[in-house]
């Protein structure tokens, strides 16, 4: 029942004294105290009784009022028997905290309003244990083997009037009833819902996205898979569990209703173990192959295990793919304890589904190995989509890109790594062939060392970069790089903090304009004689010439590390 249920009823002869945009709040149940701090006997949602014989003063109103909205109790009906009117300090603190307050004439029994609430709510609850029977009964017989998870999904649509989908980690969705979730919306409840994990609430979560509240149920692992690892901490499971995301606050739902959520969730993991197995061939084949490029097998036998790959990860390709290799790692700081191989194998897998691909199968391309704390994905590209013949070179820019990978889940990602964890990720360039396999696989995992070398929470490094004079700034010595930057820039740092005098945004914009005197004294709005006299000033500072071409290197450089 709803608090406004009270009001609507005479025979209670309630007032309202404040609260009035709480009144859709749900009772669960009624309690009497008079207690000053009940709350070891509260659970959430009840219709608080009072006669106030707890407050001797004015001051002991606020902190029983924040014992009540702490406890999340439903409202509060003050009786006016003792002290005549219910006092203002009550009802100041009740605003305060936002907690529904009622006044009880002293001409009402609490025991009338006891017995409306308990036959409201039980009527409630005997209802809904009707009705739970008969859903469980339907979605044990609509679940994985009758229809999927989408089945399930429609009888709570129409048996319930809710609307749900099951989302990854990433927040891509994996089914449901219905119209689908705008991807930015399933991207911020899959970040809502790694964070509370990983703070540890208890589920469901809640949630708003675009003005709308969501309740969140986590589908776990049921350990019962093939390849299902007994899970000890849950940065373990973090990252690749689903979740069931309802359109709907669960905060003010009785048990049944909650219990039949949990049911559902149940019966999508027993799909989730489904989804599992099958990737369980691809998993078995990229191990294969993995094992085969680092043991430095002849190529005639990696070719040998890719034709057979081949069909599998590209049913009906009708020639040999390219490959790209691509290498992740997450690390949990320095805790060796964490598991890390398998949760970043399932990690990447999800990072990976072709977005175009929809449905149940469009993880089907994707072959992912691990090794140690790394997972080691073999991608296959069609020749034809490359722009070339079979035995062609792969264009440099062909295939997968690092930043492309990371840009839609890079959010939700790192809500669940929290402030211990980190994801990093390398891609190699495409190979044609299995003798270029070996080269691409230490191409990927030294761009993903790249990408560890760079800060934030989720990185990702191509080969691209690997030409580059970044790939050899994130190895230089800390302490060499302090002594580098030091000689070169702190002369100019000091002069600018006495002087206000710009010498290292200039020499930023004289670096960047390519030591062209007219483009870099309009992109600073300066004359070209005043630009003349910074550089000069540099110069005279760190003993360097600009117009040669070592200590315009040498300088860069500094910039970049600094």
């Amino acid at each position: 029942m709803r608090l406004r249920a009270l009001l609507d009823n005479d025979a209670l002869g309630l007032r309202l004294l404040g609260g009035e945009d709480e009144l859709d709040r749900g009772v669960r149940g009624v309690m009497t105290t008079d207690l000053r701090d009940p709350s070891r006997y509260l659970s959430g949602g009840e219709l608080v009784l009072t006669g106030l014989a707890w407050r001797r003063t004015a001051e002991d109103s606020e902190p029983f009022v924040r014992i009540l909205s702490g406890a999340q109790v439903a409202g509060l009906a003050a009786g006016e028997a003792e002290l005549g009117n219910v006092p203002d300090d009550l009802v100041q603190a009740c605003l305060r905290h936002r907690l529904p307050l009622f006044a009880v004439n002293e001409s009402v029994a609490f025991a009338t309003i006891t017995e409306y609430v308990v036959r409201q709510v039980s009527g409630e609850r005997a209802g809904d244990l009707a009705a739970v029977v008969d859903r469980h009964r339907r979605l044990m017989t609509s679940g994985p083997t009758g229809g999927g998870p989408d089945a399930v999904l429609d009888l709570l649509g129409s048996d319930l009037d809710l609307r749900a989908w099951v989302l990854s980690p990433t927040g891509r969705q994996i089914a449901g009833a219905g119209e689908g979730l705008p991807a930015e919306v399933g991207a911020a409840l899959a970040g809502e819902h790694l964070a509370a994990v990983r703070h540890g609430r208890r589920a469901p979560h809640r949630a708003v996205a675009r003005g709308v509240t969501y309740s969140l149920f986590p589908i776990r692992n049921t350990g019962r898979g093939p390849a299902a690892p007994a899970v000890r901490d849950v940065r373990e499971g973090v990252l690749s569990d689903w979740l069931l995301a309802v359109e709907a606050d669960a905060a003010d739902w009785p048990a049944p209703r909650l219990d039949l959520l949990q049911g559902v969730t149940q019966l999508i993991a027993v799909e989730r173990d489904r989804r599992e197995a099958a990737r369980t061939v691809r998993r078995r084949l990229a191990q294969e192959v993995l094992e085969l490029v680092q043991t430095g097998a002849a190529p005639a036998e990696i070719a040998a295990r890719l034709r057979v790959a081949a069909p599998v990860l590209l049913p009906g390709l009708g020639s040999a793919p390219h490959w790209q290799v691509v290498v992740a790692r997450v690390e949990w700081g320095d805790d060796p304890a964490v598991e890390t191989g398998q949760v970043t194998q399932s990690l990447l897998e999800e990072i990976l589904v072709d977005p175009s691909a929809a449905g149940p199968d469009s993880t089907d391309r994707i072959a992912v190995a691990h090794s140690g704390g790394e997972a080691i994905a073999l991608v296959p590209l069609p020749a034809v989509s490359l722009g070339g013949l079979d035995d062609d070179p792969p264009p440099s820019d062909a295939g997968l890109h690092a930043d492309a990978l990371l840009e839609s889940v890079r959010a939700p990602l790192a809500a669940g790594l929290a402030d211990d964890g980190r994801l990093t990720l390398g891609v190699s360039a495409a190979v044609h062939s299995a003798e270029g396999l070996r080269g691409a696989l230490e191409e990927a995992r030294h761009a993903r060392r790249v990408a560890a070398a760079r800060p934030g929470r989720v990185c990702a490094a191509g080969h691209h970069e690997l030409a580059s004079h970044v790939l050899l700034l994130p190895f230089v010595p800390d302490d060499v790089r302090r002594a580098f930057t030091a000689r070169l820039l702190d002369p100019l740092r000091d002069y600018d903090r006495r002087h206000r005098a710009e010498l290292i945004p200039t020499l930023e914009a004289f670096l960047d304009s390519d030591g062209s005197w007219t483009r870099c004294a309009s992109r600073l709005h300066l004359h070209v004689n005043t630009l003349r006299y910074r550089v000069g000033r540099i110069e005279q500072l760190t003993g360097r010439d600009l117009s040669r071409l070592e200590d315009k290197l040498d300088f860069f450089l500094a910039l970049r590390m600094s």
